[in-house]
């Protein structure tokens, strides 16, 4: 679904890096590596990068128009 805005255990703000780190991933670096060098540094934070998973194209192949 959509990344969310907030961090679910600490509550920070994140949404607003989620494209870079998209983009950055997606030529091909290291997530780890990106997120040390965007400054997220708190596990829960990390883990919301980590473990999103975009499926709103999946989804949107079985929308009725």
């Amino acid at each position: 679904m959509y990344f969310p805005i907030r961090c679910f255990t600490c509550g920070a703000v994140i949404a607003h890096q989620y494209d870079e780190y998209a983009k950055k991933v997606k030529d091909g670096k290291n997530p780890a590596e990106v997120l040390e060098g965007m400054g997220v540094e708190r596990y829960c934070c990390r883990r919301m990068f980590l473990g999103h998973v975009e499926v709103m194209d999946k989804i949107s192949r079985y929308r009725r128009n």
